[in-house]
């Protein structure tokens, strides 16, 4: 896991992509990117807690 917060914000960014319409039947897949994304997020921040 990297610490790099640039590479961080990339790898976020392309879990959720560019997306500016939603229809209902998108929700599922928009919550699992916003999963994928919390989950990079909460490892980022262990391995910083970590050192």
């Amino acid at each position: 896991m990297t610490n790099d917060p640039a590479e961080i914000r990339a790898q976020v960014t392309e879990l959720l992509g560019e997306d500016t319409e939603m229809c209902e039947s998108d929700l599922d897949a928009v919550a699992a990117r916003l999963e994928q994304a919390h989950d990079l997020l909460v490892q980022a921040l262990e391995s910083v807690e970590k050192g």
